[in-house]
């Protein structure tokens, strides 16, 4: 079969939040664009489209208190203070090995700092609203914004205002590999359409097509058994097959992030439903599918502290965990709005009731309760904060909101790991240029979104959206400015 071609200043692929800034970004500055989407129409964008896009905002203009703080302080094991020593000097004046080194550059840090509230007032202008909506999280560390319509609005909003800026939009096509010319600059995309045609698409390029949580083989490749008991937590996800990281690897590509963790989000097995989430277990308690305790259910705000507790269900057999709650923690105001999941508890009038509608042990379960509710102390319970009412005597112990599971009828849900992207991806630059294992920035080549490395050990919530916005119109205004 041959091989056509087309011929563009700037081919994004993946349109989602990052895709689509960077389209739009690109257009407004006079380039031609392309905008390629795997998926169909209708299933474009990615995670994006699933998502609720919670923004770490405290208002349009300001990011929340602590951004910066939370990304640079994210635990990225024992780098040599030698090679980071001059992370404060301008990106030409460090030494290569920090340029190509994995942790995390402050130069990008601070552009996000910096960009994400214009690029907020940006997308405002295109037709996107926001606000302070409710969130899932019964108790918070952090101020949020969100888009009104969530991210499908993001998808279809932006989506529309692309094609009025004259992007040309390709569905059904697939990047497969970099065109890299005999200097090394990146010149266009191989790709292929739902009949296998081959195309390539000349100009600037700009990965924004996801991480690798829908490819199985690099999910073993990363992340060994435990890749099994995971799975997207919403259908764009499985879209999200690493070519685009595997492609710019191959290219000369450096990394950054872990790529031995993803964003891990507690969800209900059960359910087909995007984030079906489970943020409710802070009242009750976690065991395993052995009846058995194995984390501080309540180490802090549920939204500070569930991906590190997420993964800890992850690491239990089978990677999951049952939630209990009695009926005092069913009466929780607003509980429902912590359970996302539209599939029903299991229920029992007894806990050794409950146990055997579960398939867990009851001798072993009746202990663990037992055990638990012993430990559990007398105070005021205040599920609006952290209360500091914390076991004595039990292992492990719960830190906040520990009173007795004794008060029947008793609820159960099931609860995995789902991954909400993973942290491995590509080392850009401030200004969303890829750079190489040497350090040098490759020429012709961008990325922005969740390929693109940040995260270590500890999501910072809520900015995998505003990052991807940011970046992605970072990245094609730049190739843009480069190309015309």
């Amino acid at each position: 079969m041959s091989t056509s071609e087309k011929t563009y200043d700037v081919v994004v692929a993946g349109s989602g939040i990052a895709g689509l800034s960077a389209a739009i970004s690109a257009a407004e500055a006079g380039a031609r664009v392309a905008l390629l989407d795997r998926a169909t129409e209708r299933e474009s964008g990615g995670n994006t489209r699933y998502t609720e896009a919670y923004l770490r905002m405290k208002s349009l203009d300001e990011v929340a208190d602590g951004l910066a703080e939370a990304i640079v302080d994210d635990f990225m094991g024992h780098p040599d203070p030698g090679v980071v020593a001059d992370s404060a000097l301008d990106f030409a004046r460090r030494n290569p090995l920090l340029r190509a080194h994995q942790v995390v550059d402050l130069d990008y840090v601070a552009a996000f700092a910096d960009h994400a509230g214009p690029t907020l007032r940006w997308l405002e202008g295109h037709g996107i609203s926001f606000g302070e909506l409710p969130t899932l999280f019964l108790t918070v560390s952090t101020t949020r914004l969100a888009p009104v319509g969530g991210g499908l609005a993001l998808v279809e909003t932006l989506g529309r205002e692309a094609v009025g800026l004259g992007v040309d939009r390709f569905y059904e096509t697939t990047a497969r590999d970099l065109v890299v010319a005999g200097d090394g600059a990146v010149t266009g995309l191989v790709t292929t359409d739902a009949t296998g045609a081959r195309t390539v698409f000349s100009g600037r390029v700009v990965l924004a097509c996801g991480g690798y949580q829908g490819n199985a083989e690099m999910m073993a490749r990363y992340h060994g058994d435990k890749g099994m008991t995971c799975r997207p937590v919403a259908r764009g996800g499985n879209y999200n097959k690493g070519e685009g990281i595997e492609m710019a690897i191959a290219a000369g590509a450096a990394t950054a992030g872990n790529f031995s963790l993803f964003h891990a989000e507690p969800v209900d097995p059960r359910s087909g439903d995007p984030e079906a989430a489970i943020m409710a277990f802070t009242y009750g308690v976690l065991v395993n599918v052995e009846g058995r305790r194995f984390v501080d259910e309540a180490r802090g705000p549920v939204d500070a502290w569930y991906e590190r507790t997420t993964r800890d269900i992850h690491a239990q057999p089978r990677g999951m965990a049952w939630m209990i709650l009695d009926a005092d923690a069913q009466a929780v105001p607003n509980l429902r709005t912590a359970i996302r999941t539209e599939e029903k508890p299991v229920r029992g009038d007894t806990i050794a009731a409950l146990a055997q509608a579960i398939g867990v042990d009851p001798d072993t379960l009746t202990e663990t309760i037992d055990a638990y509710n012993a430990a559990c102390p007398d105070g005021e319970w205040d599920p609006t904060r952290p209360d500091g009412l914390a076991t004595t005597g039990v292992t492990p112990p719960k830190s906040n909101w520990a009173r007795p599971v004794a008060r029947g009828p008793f609820v159960a849900y099931p609860v995995m790991a789902a991954n909400v992207f993973t942290f491995g991806g590509l080392k850009v630059d401030a200004s969303s240029r890829v750079v190489d294992r040497d350090g040098r920035v490759i020429p012709g080549l961008y990325a922005a979104g969740e390929l693109t490395g940040l995260y270590y050990s500890n999501y910072t919530g809520s900015t995998s959206v505003l990052r991807g916005a940011t970046f992605g119109k970072i990245a094609g205004a730049h190739a843009a400015a480069k190309a015309v």
